[in-house]
Protein backbone atom coordinates (compact mmCIF):
# COMPACT_ATOMS: atom_id res chain seq x y z
CA UNK A 1 0.00 0.00 0.00
CA UNK A 2 1.40 4.12 -1.32
CA UNK A 3 1.22 6.17 1.62
CA UNK A 4 1.22 9.79 0.21
CA UNK A 5 4.24 11.87 2.01
CA UNK A 6 2.59 15.54 2.94
CA UNK A 7 4.40 18.31 3.60
CA UNK A 8 3.78 20.16 7.16
CA UNK A 9 1.86 23.11 4.65
CA UNK A 10 0.05 20.47 3.58
CA UNK A 11 -0.77 18.95 6.67
CA UNK A 12 -2.37 21.57 8.09
CA UNK A 13 -4.32 22.77 5.34
CA UNK A 14 -5.59 19.67 5.62
CA UNK A 15 -6.26 19.60 8.85
CA UNK A 16 -7.50 23.33 9.14
CA UNK A 17 -10.13 22.17 6.21
CA UNK A 18 -11.15 19.37 8.24
CA UNK A 19 -12.01 21.74 11.63
CA UNK A 20 -13.26 24.37 8.83
CA UNK A 21 -16.05 21.80 7.73
CA UNK A 22 -16.83 20.03 10.56
CA UNK A 23 -20.82 21.11 11.33
CA UNK A 24 -20.06 21.26 15.59
CA UNK A 25 -16.90 22.88 15.29
CA UNK A 26 -17.37 25.85 12.67
CA UNK A 27 -20.68 26.91 14.69
CA UNK A 28 -19.52 26.29 18.62
CA UNK A 29 -21.19 27.85 21.71
CA UNK A 30 -18.13 27.06 24.64
CA UNK A 31 -18.19 28.11 28.49
CA UNK A 32 -15.10 28.80 30.11
CA UNK A 33 -13.16 31.28 32.68
CA UNK A 34 -10.90 33.80 30.83
CA UNK A 35 -7.41 34.07 31.83
CA UNK A 36 -3.82 35.44 29.74
CA UNK A 37 -6.73 38.38 28.66
CA UNK A 38 -5.22 40.98 26.54
CA UNK A 39 -6.14 43.66 24.01
CA UNK A 40 -3.76 44.52 21.33
CA UNK A 41 -2.97 48.26 19.93
CA UNK A 42 -4.84 47.08 16.77
CA UNK A 43 -7.83 46.20 18.63
CA UNK A 44 -7.76 42.29 18.70
CA UNK A 45 -8.70 40.61 21.40
CA UNK A 46 -6.21 37.55 23.01
CA UNK A 47 -6.85 35.22 25.55
CA UNK A 48 -7.62 31.87 26.72
CA UNK A 49 -11.02 30.41 27.92
CA UNK A 50 -10.70 27.38 31.07
CA UNK A 51 -11.80 25.02 33.04
CA UNK A 52 -10.94 22.62 35.64
CA UNK A 53 -9.34 20.33 33.94
CA UNK A 54 -8.08 22.17 30.25
CA UNK A 55 -8.14 25.36 28.36
CA UNK A 56 -8.32 26.94 24.42
CA UNK A 57 -6.45 29.71 22.91
CA UNK A 58 -8.54 32.35 21.86
CA UNK A 59 -9.00 35.34 19.69
CA UNK A 60 -11.39 38.12 18.97
CA UNK A 61 -11.27 40.23 15.71
CA UNK A 62 -11.54 44.11 16.27
CA UNK A 63 -15.35 43.68 14.38
CA UNK A 64 -16.80 41.81 16.52
CA UNK A 65 -14.83 42.61 19.97
CA UNK A 66 -16.01 46.68 19.79
CA UNK A 67 -19.77 44.75 19.92
CA UNK A 68 -19.14 43.21 23.86
CA UNK A 69 -21.37 44.67 26.45
CA UNK A 70 -19.42 44.44 29.29
CA UNK A 71 -15.68 44.73 30.12
CA UNK A 72 -13.86 41.60 29.87
CA UNK A 73 -11.01 40.86 32.88
CA UNK A 74 -9.02 37.40 34.08
CA UNK A 75 -11.59 35.56 35.78
CA UNK A 76 -14.48 36.02 34.62
CA UNK A 77 -16.89 33.02 33.48
CA UNK A 78 -18.12 33.68 30.04
CA UNK A 79 -20.19 32.05 26.95
CA UNK A 80 -18.33 32.73 23.86
CA UNK A 81 -19.98 31.34 20.12
CA UNK A 82 -17.46 30.95 17.52
CA UNK A 83 -15.43 28.18 15.26
CA UNK A 84 -12.95 26.26 15.85
CA UNK A 85 -9.79 26.22 13.27
CA UNK A 86 -5.96 26.00 12.77
CA UNK A 87 -3.68 28.93 12.99
CA UNK A 88 -1.67 27.70 9.62
CA UNK A 89 1.72 29.40 10.35
CA UNK A 90 1.98 27.42 13.72
CA UNK A 91 0.04 24.48 13.43
CA UNK A 92 -2.30 25.27 16.25
CA UNK A 93 -5.82 25.29 16.68
CA UNK A 94 -7.53 27.93 18.72
CA UNK A 95 -11.18 29.55 19.29
CA UNK A 96 -12.14 32.03 17.02
CA UNK A 97 -14.65 34.06 18.95
CA UNK A 98 -17.31 36.33 17.56
CA UNK A 99 -19.75 36.66 20.58
CA UNK A 100 -19.48 36.94 23.92
CA UNK A 101 -21.59 36.97 27.28
CA UNK A 102 -20.67 37.11 30.74
CA UNK A 103 -22.05 34.07 32.97
CA UNK A 104 -20.02 34.96 36.16
CA UNK A 105 -16.74 34.92 38.11
CA UNK A 106 -14.82 31.81 37.64
CA UNK A 107 -14.56 29.33 40.38
CA UNK A 108 -10.36 30.28 40.77
CA UNK A 109 -11.07 33.43 40.84
CA UNK A 110 -13.88 33.40 43.40
CA UNK A 111 -11.30 31.47 45.22
CA UNK A 112 -9.20 33.86 45.17
CA UNK A 113 -11.15 36.85 46.32
CA UNK A 114 -12.56 34.34 49.12
CA UNK A 115 -8.76 33.53 50.65
CA UNK A 116 -7.72 37.38 49.75
CA UNK A 117 -10.81 38.71 52.16
CA UNK A 118 -10.03 36.13 54.44
CA UNK A 119 -6.09 37.11 54.78
CA UNK A 120 -7.25 40.69 55.19
CA UNK A 121 -9.54 40.08 57.76
CA UNK A 122 -6.82 38.71 59.96
CA UNK A 123 -4.26 41.72 58.90
CA UNK A 124 -1.98 39.82 56.95
CA UNK A 125 -1.12 41.92 54.70
CA UNK A 126 -0.90 44.99 56.11
CA UNK A 127 1.85 47.19 55.92
CA UNK A 128 2.66 47.38 60.09
CA UNK A 129 3.80 43.53 59.47
CA UNK A 130 6.27 44.18 56.51
CA UNK A 131 10.10 44.13 57.11
CA UNK A 132 12.45 46.09 55.77
CA UNK A 133 14.15 45.06 52.91
CA UNK A 134 18.33 45.20 53.60
CA UNK A 135 20.05 47.64 51.82
CA UNK A 136 23.10 45.94 51.44
CA UNK A 137 22.30 42.01 51.09
CA UNK A 138 25.32 39.66 51.00
CA UNK A 139 23.61 36.75 50.51
CA UNK A 140 20.31 35.90 49.23
CA UNK A 141 17.66 32.58 49.05
CA UNK A 142 15.65 32.39 45.83
CA UNK A 143 12.91 29.68 45.94
CA UNK A 144 11.75 29.05 42.48
CA UNK A 145 12.24 26.47 39.43
CA UNK A 146 16.00 25.58 38.61
CA UNK A 147 15.20 25.50 34.99
CA UNK A 148 12.82 28.27 34.58
CA UNK A 149 13.79 31.32 32.28
CA UNK A 150 12.89 33.28 36.20
CA UNK A 151 16.06 31.96 37.79
CA UNK A 152 17.99 32.55 34.23
CA UNK A 153 16.68 36.53 34.46
CA UNK A 154 17.61 36.61 38.32
CA UNK A 155 20.60 35.76 37.55
CA UNK A 156 21.46 38.08 34.55
CA UNK A 157 20.27 40.76 36.84
CA UNK A 158 22.68 39.70 39.37
CA UNK A 159 25.77 39.56 37.65
CA UNK A 160 25.07 42.83 35.93
CA UNK A 161 24.44 44.57 39.30
CA UNK A 162 26.81 43.30 41.78
CA UNK A 163 28.48 40.09 41.27
CA UNK A 164 29.79 40.03 44.63
CA UNK A 165 26.15 39.04 45.55
CA UNK A 166 26.04 35.35 46.77
CA UNK A 167 22.67 33.62 44.92
CA UNK A 168 21.31 30.14 47.28
CA UNK A 169 18.78 28.91 44.65
CA UNK A 170 16.40 26.09 46.53
CA UNK A 171 15.06 24.17 43.46
CA UNK A 172 11.06 24.09 43.66
CA UNK A 173 7.90 23.38 41.39
CA UNK A 174 6.49 26.35 40.90
CA UNK A 175 3.15 24.69 39.15
CA UNK A 176 1.12 21.91 40.08
CA UNK A 177 -0.18 20.00 43.64
CA UNK A 178 2.96 19.99 45.15
CA UNK A 179 4.17 23.04 44.61
CA UNK A 180 3.10 25.00 47.57
CA UNK A 181 4.27 23.12 50.11
CA UNK A 182 8.49 22.97 48.45
CA UNK A 183 7.75 26.68 48.44
CA UNK A 184 6.92 26.40 52.02
CA UNK A 185 10.05 24.10 52.33
CA UNK A 186 12.30 26.76 50.77
CA UNK A 187 11.13 29.26 52.81
CA UNK A 188 12.23 27.54 55.62
CA UNK A 189 15.00 26.26 55.29
CA UNK A 190 16.54 30.08 54.23
CA UNK A 191 14.74 31.32 57.60
CA UNK A 192 16.37 28.90 59.39
CA UNK A 193 19.69 29.93 58.31
CA UNK A 194 21.72 33.18 59.91
CA UNK A 195 23.36 34.10 56.64
CA UNK A 196 20.68 34.94 54.33
CA UNK A 197 19.72 38.39 54.24
CA UNK A 198 16.83 38.03 52.12
CA UNK A 199 14.32 35.76 50.14
CA UNK A 200 12.92 36.08 46.80
CA UNK A 201 9.88 33.74 45.70
CA UNK A 202 9.83 33.50 41.61
CA UNK A 203 8.34 32.57 38.61
CA UNK A 204 7.03 33.20 35.02
CA UNK A 205 3.83 34.56 33.93
CA UNK A 206 0.99 32.59 33.30
CA UNK A 207 -2.78 31.84 33.65
CA UNK A 208 -4.33 32.40 37.03
CA UNK A 209 -4.31 28.19 37.24
CA UNK A 210 -0.17 28.19 36.38
CA UNK A 211 -0.11 30.69 39.20
CA UNK A 212 -2.38 28.91 41.35
CA UNK A 213 0.36 27.54 43.61
CA UNK A 214 1.16 31.69 44.96
CA UNK A 215 -2.62 31.85 46.14
CA UNK A 216 -1.94 29.07 48.70
CA UNK A 217 -3.12 29.52 51.82
CA UNK A 218 -0.37 28.15 54.48
CA UNK A 219 2.05 29.70 52.03
CA UNK A 220 0.87 33.00 52.95
CA UNK A 221 1.09 32.27 56.51
CA UNK A 222 4.59 31.47 55.94
CA UNK A 223 5.35 34.48 54.43
CA UNK A 224 3.97 36.20 57.03
CA UNK A 225 5.84 34.41 59.83
CA UNK A 226 9.08 34.18 58.27
CA UNK A 227 11.79 36.31 59.91
CA UNK A 228 13.68 37.07 56.81
CA UNK A 229 12.14 39.61 54.37
CA UNK A 230 10.39 38.17 51.42
CA UNK A 231 10.32 39.55 48.16
CA UNK A 232 7.68 38.03 45.52
CA UNK A 233 8.74 37.90 41.66
CA UNK A 234 5.65 36.26 40.53
CA UNK A 235 4.36 36.19 36.74
CA UNK A 236 4.10 39.33 34.92
CA UNK A 237 3.49 42.97 36.38
CA UNK A 238 -0.35 42.68 35.61
CA UNK A 239 0.01 39.25 37.52
CA UNK A 240 -0.94 39.15 41.47
CA UNK A 241 -1.11 36.55 43.66
CA UNK A 242 -1.76 36.20 47.88
CA UNK A 243 1.55 36.05 48.09
CA UNK A 244 2.47 39.21 46.40
CA UNK A 245 -0.05 40.57 49.09
CA UNK A 246 1.35 38.42 52.23
CA UNK A 247 5.48 39.63 51.03
CA UNK A 248 7.26 42.55 52.43
CA UNK A 249 7.41 43.73 48.71
CA UNK A 250 6.52 42.38 45.29
CA UNK A 251 8.10 43.17 42.08
CA UNK A 252 6.39 42.76 38.45
CA UNK A 253 8.57 40.41 37.42
CA UNK A 254 11.68 38.10 38.46
CA UNK A 255 14.30 40.70 37.21
CA UNK A 256 12.59 43.42 38.89
CA UNK A 257 12.66 41.14 42.41
CA UNK A 258 16.56 41.19 41.80
CA UNK A 259 16.99 44.64 41.11
CA UNK A 260 15.08 45.28 44.41
CA UNK A 261 17.27 42.76 46.20
CA UNK A 262 20.73 43.01 44.74
CA UNK A 263 22.25 46.41 45.07
CA UNK A 264 24.11 47.81 42.21
CA UNK A 265 27.73 47.98 42.90
CA UNK A 266 29.05 50.18 40.33
CA UNK A 267 26.33 52.69 41.36
CA UNK A 268 27.37 52.26 44.79
CA UNK A 269 31.03 52.78 43.68
CA UNK A 270 30.19 55.45 42.07
CA UNK A 271 28.13 57.51 45.21
CA UNK A 272 31.14 56.86 47.05
CA UNK A 273 33.48 58.66 44.93
CA UNK A 274 30.81 61.55 44.50
CA UNK A 275 30.68 61.74 48.14
CA UNK A 276 34.48 61.66 48.18
CA UNK A 277 34.62 64.10 45.99
CA UNK A 278 32.26 66.20 47.58
CA UNK A 279 33.91 66.06 51.15
CA UNK A 280 37.44 66.98 49.68
CA UNK A 281 36.03 69.96 47.88
CA UNK A 282 34.29 70.48 50.90
CA UNK A 283 37.41 70.53 52.93
CA UNK A 284 39.39 72.85 50.49
CA UNK A 285 36.66 74.66 50.26
CA UNK A 286 36.58 75.51 54.32
CA UNK A 287 40.72 75.19 54.59
CA UNK A 288 40.68 77.99 51.91
CA UNK A 289 37.69 80.02 53.47
CA UNK A 290 39.46 79.56 56.90
CA UNK A 291 43.12 80.77 54.82
CA UNK A 292 41.55 83.61 53.72
CA UNK A 293 40.46 84.56 57.13
CA UNK A 294 43.77 84.30 58.67
CA UNK A 295 45.31 86.46 56.46
CA UNK A 296 42.55 88.77 56.77
CA UNK A 297 42.80 88.53 60.75
CA UNK A 298 47.11 88.43 60.11
CA UNK A 299 46.27 92.28 57.89
CA UNK A 300 44.10 93.62 60.34
CA UNK A 301 46.57 92.57 63.75
CA UNK A 302 49.48 94.77 61.50
CA UNK A 303 47.03 97.23 61.01
CA UNK A 304 45.97 97.45 64.24
CA UNK A 305 48.95 96.16 66.17
CA UNK A 306 49.81 98.12 69.91
CA UNK A 307 53.45 98.53 68.34
CA UNK A 308 51.93 100.86 65.22
CA UNK A 309 49.64 102.57 67.59
CA UNK A 310 52.51 103.42 69.70
CA UNK A 311 54.71 104.34 66.62
CA UNK A 312 51.96 106.42 65.57
CA UNK A 313 51.42 108.43 68.67
CA UNK A 314 55.09 109.33 68.80
CA UNK A 315 54.40 110.73 65.73
CA UNK A 316 51.53 112.58 67.28
CA UNK A 317 53.76 113.32 70.07
CA UNK A 318 56.59 114.88 67.94
CA UNK A 319 54.05 116.64 65.83
CA UNK A 320 52.78 118.07 69.18
CA UNK A 321 55.64 118.95 70.63
CA UNK A 322 56.92 121.08 67.03
CA UNK A 323 53.44 122.70 67.47
CA UNK A 324 53.75 123.39 71.46
CA UNK A 325 57.58 124.81 70.87
CA UNK A 326 56.70 126.87 67.98
CA UNK A 327 53.68 128.26 70.08
CA UNK A 328 55.79 129.10 72.69
CA UNK A 329 58.82 130.38 70.78
CA UNK A 330 55.60 132.43 69.50
CA UNK A 331 54.99 133.85 72.78
CA UNK A 332 58.42 134.60 74.03
CA UNK A 333 58.91 136.64 71.20
CA UNK A 334 55.79 138.85 71.52
CA UNK A 335 56.70 138.99 75.47
CA UNK A 336 59.99 140.28 74.38
CA UNK A 337 58.68 142.60 71.92
CA UNK A 338 56.12 143.81 74.52
CA UNK A 339 59.10 143.83 77.07
CA UNK A 340 60.95 146.24 74.83
CA UNK A 341 58.45 148.87 74.50
CA UNK A 342 57.52 148.71 77.94
CA UNK A 343 61.27 149.04 78.71
CA UNK A 344 61.23 151.58 76.30
CA UNK A 345 58.56 153.56 78.08
CA UNK A 346 59.68 152.94 81.25
CA UNK A 347 62.85 154.37 80.86
CA UNK A 348 61.54 157.34 79.50
CA UNK A 349 59.74 157.98 82.23
CA UNK A 350 62.04 156.67 84.77
CA UNK A 351 62.54 159.63 87.51
CA UNK A 352 66.25 158.60 88.00
CA UNK A 353 66.96 160.08 84.81
CA UNK A 354 65.79 163.62 85.80
CA UNK A 355 69.20 163.18 88.30
CA UNK A 356 71.22 163.54 85.10
CA UNK A 357 69.45 166.80 84.35
CA UNK A 358 71.30 167.99 87.73
CA UNK A 359 67.85 167.22 89.55
CA UNK A 360 68.11 165.57 92.86
CA UNK A 361 65.49 163.66 94.71
CA UNK A 362 64.61 164.34 98.63
CA UNK A 363 63.39 161.50 101.00
CA UNK A 364 62.45 161.83 104.33
CA UNK A 365 63.82 159.79 107.38
CA UNK A 366 61.04 157.03 106.70
CA UNK A 367 61.76 156.87 102.36
CA UNK A 368 58.97 159.29 101.43
CA UNK A 369 59.32 161.71 98.89
CA UNK A 370 59.36 165.51 100.44
CA UNK A 371 57.49 167.25 97.09
CA UNK A 372 56.80 170.80 98.91
CA UNK A 373 59.01 173.26 101.14
CA UNK A 374 55.87 172.87 103.53
CA UNK A 375 56.96 169.24 104.34
CA UNK A 376 60.26 169.71 104.08
CA UNK A 377 59.94 172.80 107.16
CA UNK A 378 58.65 169.52 109.07
CA UNK A 379 61.94 167.57 108.83
CA UNK A 380 64.73 167.38 110.75
CA UNK A 381 66.79 164.49 108.95
CA UNK A 382 66.09 164.26 105.12
CA UNK A 383 68.05 162.30 102.64
CA UNK A 384 69.17 163.88 99.04
CA UNK A 385 69.86 161.55 95.88
CA UNK A 386 72.08 163.10 92.71
CA UNK A 387 72.71 161.15 89.85
CA UNK A 388 76.20 159.92 91.28
CA UNK A 389 75.11 158.98 94.82
CA UNK A 390 73.01 160.01 97.90
CA UNK A 391 73.68 161.73 101.01
CA UNK A 392 72.03 162.22 104.31
CA UNK A 393 71.94 165.79 105.80
CA UNK A 394 70.02 167.27 109.12
CA UNK A 395 68.34 170.42 108.85
CA UNK A 396 66.59 171.45 111.71
CA UNK A 397 64.07 174.44 111.61
CA UNK A 398 62.60 174.55 115.23
CA UNK A 399 62.03 178.11 115.93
Amino acid sequence: MHIKTLSISQLNNYIKKVLDNDFILKNASIKGEISNFKIHTSGHIYFSLKDEYSKINCIMFKSYAKDIKFNPQNGNSVIARGRVSLYLKDGLYQFYCEEMQQEGKGDLFAAFENLKDKLKKEHIFEEAHKKVIPRYAKKIGVVTSPTGAALRDIINVTKRRNSSVEMLIYPALVQGETASAQIINGIKYFDSREDIDAIILARGGGSIEELWAFNNEKLAYTIYNCNKPIITGVGHETDFTIADFASDKRAPTPSAAAEIAVFNLNELNSKIQNYKELMYNKIQSNVNERYSYLNLLSKNLKIYSPMINIANQYTKIDNMKQILIHKIQLKINKEKECLVKMNSLLSAHNPLNVLNKGFSIIQDSEGNIVSSTEKLKQQCSIEITFKDGKVKTDICNCD
